[in-house]
């Protein structure tokens, strides 16, 4: 199993956060009946910082997976494939 360092679960846990916040915020734009233009420009910005926190996860588990004892020789590519696939 995969433990991400503290710092890193600190930066992508900050990440979903502010995602959590922004799609508050399209909520209450939905709510007040505001502009769709705007509406999907900041569904875009949220999907934008999922993709961001999502890649920034799976990259710090393979960066821990290549430095562990037996590195690359370990590694499933077909299952870090299918990881970086579901964020496409």
């Amino acid at each position: 199993m995969v433990q991400l360092p503290a710092d890193q679960v600190r930066s992508a846990a900050n990440r979903l956060k502010r995602a959590q916040g922004q799609l508050a915020g399209v909520v209450r734009m939905l709510e007040e009946g505001r502009d769709c233009e705007d509406v999907v420009t900041q569904l875009a910005a949220v999907n934008r910082a999922l993709d961001r926190a999502g890649f920034a996860i799976v990259a710090s588990g393979l960066k821990q997976c290549l430095t562990q004892e037996g590195g690359a020789d370990n590694l499933d590519t077909q299952k870090i494939e299918k990881l970086f696939l579901s964020l496409s």
